[in-house]
């Protein structure tokens, strides 16, 4: 039986929403601009981040701590 921790779930999951924006994107199914792309990176990123906080693991906090932060900032450009 496969047994994963908890920052292996939510950290797969957060990567697993990140790659799902990026490829349709690549795709062309969503643009930069679209909602639900934004959307994607806020939340993958988010538990990317909160994953990386469980284990300790402080290069990859940053990284998508910016990376949810940027993507916040352009859903709030894009609302107003």
């Amino acid at each position: 039986m496969l047994c994963m921790s908890l920052s292996t779930l939510i950290g797969s999951f957060g990567v697993i929403l990140l790659l799902i924006a990026f490829l349709l994107n690549l795709f062309k199914y969503l643009s930069q601009e679209s909602r639900v792309y934004i959307l994607l990176n806020i939340a993958g990123a988010a538990l990317s981040c909160y994953a990386s906080v469980l284990i300790h693991y402080y290069p990859f906090v940053i990284l998508e701590a910016i990376w949810c932060l940027v993507a916040v900032a352009g859903l709030i450009r894009q609302l107003r």
